[in-house]
């Protein structure tokens, strides 16, 4: 069963109890609460892992990697079962046999007088309005065989979000997958490390320390600055969770291009989606120029494709439409807050055959956005960097955290699922980055040519997430069919935006070596 104490999550070991009649009835392990809100009504969201290949899937080849190490986790070889014999409706894990051929979608949808690139994304689009079959554990893979200007190829890994959250299952998937450089290691993905404003910081403390160990005011300073960080953690904490409380309560975003209206009917509209790649070493150029972070520099890349495309234009009678000034635009963010256990740690948990797994453990956090026509494009790194600052000295998603689980505990699934689903959909946007590998990758022989995750049946009308692989990182845009109506300009904006981003780095750069 799933804990939000440690590193990792441990599913108990199936244990047997002795009938009267002399068989063994199996005991089974209950699904976590956080991964049964996720099969409550209008929360059913499903993860989408959108892979493009260097050539074209040889399919058989794909099934046995998969059947070699994917399905030896519990969680893609056992079926969720409604337990409704106290009338709890607790569901559980049951182990079952799988075929891998009920498993994997193979299409013949190759048409050579038809455009490949919007035959694999309707294709991609028509799965948001389905779900996986109860009767088989919650996970499938679709293999189109077509070439686009993408990739050779396209797969679409599709799994239900109860079997756990984005990074989770990103590494178990990632755990098929090869170094191309090196066919007998598994790829690796990035450690977070401190700042380097952190480490700057101490070593200036050290000095400070070694010049005056001997001074009662640099002790007295020290305290003075911890019980100032300490407020400042405090005051930020309680204002964010108050803006949390009125958000679920209220507190709704201003009217804007990717707001569902009222009435719009979510169940019955497919999601589009739409995915742009750029060059990473651009990306953290940039970050170094504005002394920012990866996080940083992707959150204002999206301040600035949002103004661009509210600003090209939506104008009604020669007047704007939309004032992005006055907007109340904000993301609602899920935080993991369960650090990933990596792909090398997944690996040999599979090759074990061992039983502990990563579920849902997250909380909120909702970060303001700057919707504004700005005459240096570096001002939405600066903008958005004050904004992921601040909310690193608050404990946000800790609290909201917790504020669910309470929920949870007293109220039910059905309470807490309409505060978990309430808050994103009174925001603009969802927002969310994962990241990939930090070298090239195969699997079973195929070159891996762009990762792109996002996915669907979220509250929101538009939600983004960023990918980064090797040099590269994909942003993935989905948004709801009917909501904006032209998705593809909006895909182009982010590209857009992060040129002129880039270009400006470049100026900046360019008059100081002057």
């Amino acid at each position: 069963m799933e804990s939000c104490s440690g590193n990792m999550t441990v599913l108990r070991p199936i244990r047997t109890s002795k009938q009267e009649n002399g068989e063994e009835e199996e005991e089974t392990a209950l699904l976590s609460p956080a991964s049964r809100m996720f099969h409550e009504p209008n929360y059913n969201i499903h993860i989408v892992a959108i892979m493009g290949w260097k050539v074209p899937i040889e399919v058989d080849s794909v099934k046995a990697e998969i059947q070699r190490k994917l399905l030896k986790h519990p969680r893609f070889s056992s079926l969720q079962v409604m337990d409704e014999s106290d009338g709890s409706r607790k569901m559980r894990w049951v182990p079952t046999t799988v075929n891998i051929d009920d498993h994997t979608i193979v299409p013949q949808i190759a048409d050579d007088n038809m455009d490949t690139d919007k035959l694999v994304e309707d294709y991609i689009s028509n799965l948001s309005t389905t779900t996986i079959d109860m009767s088989k554990p919650l996970w499938d893979i679709h293999i189109l065989n077509v070439k686009t200007s993408h990739a050779k190829a396209t797969s679409i890994c599709r799994f239900h979000h109860s079997l756990g959250d984005g990074i989770a299952l990103i590494s178990l998937l990632l755990s098929c997958f090869n170094k191309s450089s090196d066919p007998t290691s598994l790829p690796t993905l990035p450690v977070s490390s401190s700042s380097s404003s952190f480490s700057s910081t101490s070593k200036d403390k050290s000095n400070l320390s070694i010049s005056n160990k001997k001074s009662n005011w640099y002790l007295i300073w020290q305290y003075l600055e911890k019980f100032w960080l300490f407020i400042r953690l405090l005051f930020n904490t309680v204002v964010d969770v108050l803006l949390f409380i009125a958000t679920a309560l209220f507190l709704k975003d201003s009217q804007s291009p990717f707001t569902v209206a009222r009435g719009f009917d979510k169940s019955s509209t497919r999601q589009i989606f739409i995915y742009r790649t750029i060059s990473l070493d651009d990306l953290k150029f940039i970050k170094n120029v504005t002394n920012a972070t990866v996080n940083d520099v992707i959150l204002g890349i999206t301040q600035a494709a949002l103004s661009r495309y509210i600003q090209r234009g939506h104008e009604v009678g020669g007047k704007r439409k939309f004032l992005p000034e006055r907007m109340r635009c904000r993301a609602a963010v899920l935080i993991n807050l369960r650090p990933a256990l990596g792909v090398q740690a997944v690996a040999e948990m599979i090759e074990k055959n061992a039983t502990v797994i990563q579920g849902n453990c997250f909380g909120f956090i909702i970060i303001p956005l700057t919707i504004a026509q700005l005459e240096n494009p570096l001002s939405y790194i600066h903008k958005a960097k004050i904004s992921m600052d601040r909310k690193k000295r608050s404990l946000e998603s800790q609290c909201t955290f917790y504020f669910l689980q309470l929920f949870l505990k007293f109220f039910g699934f059905k309470v807490a699922t309409k505060l978990a689903q309430k808050v994103p959909s009174q925001t603009t946007l969802a927002f969310s980055n994962v990241a990939g590998p930090l070298e090239e990758v195969s699997c079973a022989g195929h070159p891996l040519a762009f990762l792109a995750p996002t996915c669907y049946g979220h509250p929101t009308g538009l939600m983004v997430h960023a990918c980064s692989y090797a040099k590269k990182l994909t942003f993935a845009i989905a948004v709801r069919e009917g909501i904006i109506p032209d998705p593809d300009h909006l895909g182009d904006d982010f590209v857009d935006s992060f040129m002129l981003i880039k270009e400006a780095a470049l100026a900046k750069l360019r008059t100081k070596v002057d």
